[in-house]
């Protein structure tokens, strides 16, 4: 072995000095004087290695000696450091953009929040109410809109003694609607478009046919602490002066169990006993049978009345001189023992975290909003935002701006939105609304020469806005005869009717207003005007309000400064409410001027420093004024029309003005590598 070996290094020692890349060393010598004639010498002398140059096919006893040098040692090291040192540069600028990186919006952030009253959105079956596969069938609407998150009114099985919100099964669908396959089939479809479903959670009351009611009244040892029950009179059925919401007393004799239950609303929908820890357990194990069906979030519906004074106390009237039997209405009373109990955000906190459990998986996030009219206690509305350290709904629906039509002016307008701003915590995220199922249409009560205008407020304020269906067309409220009346509450008190605003939807100016076109049945009267306000019409119509709805919203999606950016009171008088919408290092802003008032007006900007004088209509609610010329000191606009200035300028408002700006997370903008970080 050793001879044969001997051998082939010969060999390959001689084709080394035949090999015609071959150089001389580095002292100037050939190298073939360093050959050593007989390879027993050459093995036993490491030097004579070394002094071989590099050459293709060398043997790796060869490379090995060589790669020692202290020119190819310390060339690779320099190499190897560099890598190492590229590597953790790298990652230092990785997790720095991760760390200044400001949070991903979420989807319930980026779109309007668009309300379906299900009864009245579209009829598929032609029995005159709108059902799930009505909605299914209008979701192009949704993606024509560029809307993306889609509230729809209660579908549980319900006698609809209050239009589906006097639950008898939380599991199951109202036939009327449709079927639980159906609801399966619409979530699936909106999903695979991009849309996200919330649903309305009635947890407060259910119906007095629900099957907890029915074994509560008898007394079932189980379910005999389901709902609010205490000893009275029968034929005086009022333990004490609490009032319902719609008025008379809160308080039914049910002859069955011999005593009065509570009900905040409707004598058909008996109160919860959320002190219960078993009535805690059955309404969360609801939320996660929907949530485990795959639906997007909830809206919690009068949540403030979840709970009440254990002592059942009188409650303090208002006018203390009026005689108790006259007590009858919600305003003569102060609640101080009927809302806002101690426990209440406790209990919200908690279905909350059962949310949170669903919401780990990227792009699942579950959504909770919470319905509370605390009129002027705003400080108790803010509540629901949770805490820094604790959670709760992701934001409260915004009432304040349902006030509107009380006095139509720039200022008016200016403290509805200040109220807002001015107590939401810092860091939470705002939202608006001008209507919904309960409150009379913003074109009927604002006039229809001010919807373009509310919806470009709606759509450039901070925060999400929310759309009841047929505000983006201009739908008006309708008359209901005391023969079509179907709101239980307006025959307590016909004022109080929520009728009006709840009629078909306007499709187009075919039978029925094409909400159903199979029969010509409606459970609401269409609107009148629905041959010339309708979907169908405003989308041939570049000018519309169905038309300038879309841009508005398409453009706040687009643009950062609308999405996150800084929100600067910038003027307000009795005719006009001005804002503008920076974002820092951005070079683009958005200046809003919209008129509130009955007539036209001249703003002068000039005191504006921060903007130029020069000035270029983005988009205006009258088509004529799309894209004119502006002076900054004399910007015209007729009542009830809204300007959306888009203009360039290196100067920011907010840094000299920080009283009068508001931003939910402080982000900049860093064009040399065009991104958003946290400043």
């Amino acid at each position: 072995m050793r001879v044969k070996r001997d051998a082939v290094f010969s060999v390959e020692l001689e084709e080394c000095s035949r090999n015609p890349q071959y150089r001389e060393v580095d002292d100037g010598g050939s190298a073939e004087n360093h050959v050593s004639e007989d390879p027993e010498e050459k093995l036993d002398s490491d030097a004579e290695y070394t002094q071989i140059q590099p050459y293709a096919g060398m043997p790796k006893e060869v490379l090995l000696l060589h790669s020692s040098k202290a020119r190819y040692r310390v060339t690779r090291e320099i190499l190897f450091w560099l890598m190492v040192a590229c590597t953790l540069a790298l990652v230092a600028l990785t997790v720095t953009v991760i760390a200044l990186s400001p949070r991903c919006m979420n989807w319930w952030q980026v779109s309007p929040v668009y309300q379906v009253y299900l009864r009245s959105f579209s009829d598929s079956d032609g029995d005159g109410v709108g059902d799930l596969k009505g909605i299914q069938k209008q979701l192009d609407h949704f993606q024509y809109l560029n809307i993306k998150s889609v509230w729809v009114g209660p579908f549980y099985r319900s006698p609809m003694r209050d239009s589906g919100y006097d639950v008898e099964d939380f599991r199951a669908i109202d036939p009327l609607f449709g079927t639980m396959n159906d609801f399966e089939e619409l979530l699936a479809k909106m999903h695979s478009v991009g849309l996200k479903l919330i649903m309305d959670f009635i947890p407060n009351h259910t119906s007095d046919r629900h099957r907890w009611f029915n074994l509560s009244r008898a007394t079932d040892p189980h379910y005999k602490d389901y709902y609010v029950w205490s000893d009275c009179d029968g034929s005086s059925p009022r333990p004490n002066n609490w009032v319902s919401v719609f008025g008379r007393s809160a308080w039914t004799y049910d002859e069955v169990r011999g005593q009065c239950y509570l009900h905040q609303f409707l004598k058909e929908q008996p109160e919860l006993n959320f002190r219960n820890p078993h009535v805690r357990k059955e309404m969360t194990d609801i939320i996660h049978f929907w949530l485990a069906k795959g639906v997007d979030g909830f809206r919690m519906g009068a949540v403030k009345h979840l709970l009440e004074a254990a002592h059942l106390r009188d409650e303090p009237q208002v006018d203390p001189n009026k005689a108790p039997e006259s007590v009858v209405s919600e305003w003569d009373l102060y609640h101080d023992y009927t809302i806002s109990q101690l426990g209440l955000h406790d209990l919200l906190r908690d279905w909350r975290a059962e949310m949170e459990a669903y919401s780990r998986e990227p792009g699942k996030y579950r959504f909770m909003v919470t319905e509370s009219y605390d009129y002027e206690e705003v400080d108790k509305t803010m509540m629901y935002y949770g805490t820094s350290l604790v959670k709760e709904s992701d934001f409260p629906f915004n009432f304040y701006l349902l006030d509107l039509p009380q006095n139509t002016s720039g200022l008016w307008v200016q403290h509805l939105v200040q109220l807002w701003m001015d107590n939401m915590p810092k860091g939470q995220w705002a939202n608006w609304l001008v209507g919904n199922h309960d409150k009379p249409r913003i074109a009927s009560s604002a006039g229809q020469t001010y919807i373009r205008v509310i919806n470009m407020l709606l759509l450039t304020l901070p925060g999400t806005p929310t759309t009841y269906y047929g505000e983006e067309i201009g739908m008006e409220n309708v008359n209901v005869t005391d023969s079509q009346a179907q709101d239980l509450a307006g025959k307590y008190n016909a004022s109080a009717s929520r009728d009006p605003q709840r009629s078909p939807m306007q499709w187009s100016g075919d039978m029925n207003a094409g909400f159903n076109n199979k029969t010509n049945v409606t459970w609401l009267p269409v609107h009148p005007d629905y041959r010339s306000i309708n979907v169908e019409v405003q989308k041939k119509d570049e000018g519309s309000v169905l038309a300038q709805y879309r841009f508005l919203n398409t453009l706040r999606q687009s643009e950062v400064p609308l999405q996150r950016g800084w929100f600067c009171y910038v003027h307000a008088d009795a005719g006009v409410f001005s804002y503008l919408r920076e974002l820092d290092g951005l070079d683009r802003a958005f200046l809003m001027v919209l008129n509130f008032g009955k007539e036209s007006a001249i703003t002068d900007l000039s005191p504006i420093a921060e903007l130029p004088d020069q000035l270029k209509v983005l988009k205006s609610t009258n088509q004529v004024s799309d894209g004119k010329a502006l002076q900054k000191s004399r910007i015209l606009t007729e009542a009830g029309e809204g300007l959306v200035i888009q203009y360039s300028t290196n100067t920011r408002f907010n840094p000299n003005h920080p009283e009068q700006c508001y931003v939910s997370e402080k982000t900049c903008y860093l064009s040399v590598v065009d991104i958003l970080y946290t400043c």
